[in-house]
């Protein structure tokens, strides 16, 4: 599995400027209704935020993995987003997020779901990843590192 088969460079998003949780997740969904004018853009944060009830996606390190699933989708839709400044997402470690990696699958894929779930979750383990995640110059430079990651 390659990460680069569910990236769209318009879905990279390098200065993510929220301050919570529910905003942040707005602000990851904003360009999915750019960019298909009839995504249920309050839906898709309902979702999100139910999903955020039975735990946080925050899995620390500054890492947040928030995802969903939504029946109105014919394919999985990744949304990439780095908080310079970090925000708090009530991640496990207690510490801000930077790094956001926003899911969004229809029902049908559970199995395709999971495996990019754990393949983002191994990619960000990585320290150097990280690190040369949150040192990329703009979007450009993050879709690079990421397609070939």
């Amino acid at each position: 599995m390659q990460l680069v088969d569910y990236l769209d460079r318009d879905l990279i998003l390098p200065d993510l400027r929220s301050d919570s949780k529910p905003k942040v997740l707005e602000e990851l969904l904003y360009p999915l209704q750019e960019k298909w004018k009839e995504f249920d853009l309050d839906k898709a944060r309902d979702i999100l935020l139910e999903r955020e009830k039975l735990g946080s996606t925050g899995i620390g390190n500054g890492v947040a993995i928030p995802h969903g699933k939504m029946d109105e989708l014919e394919n999985i839709v990744l949304v990439v987003g780095r908080s310079l400044q970090g925000l708090d997402f009530e991640a496990l470690d207690r510490e801000l997020c930077t790094i956001f990696f926003l899911v969004l699958a229809p029902e049908d894929v559970a199995g395709t779901h999971l495996r990019l779930l754990a393949h983002i979750s191994r990619l960000l383990k990585d320290p150097e990843f990280r690190g040369s995640f949150m040192e990329a110059h703009d979007r450009d430079g993050l879709y690079h590192l990421l397609e070939n990651a």
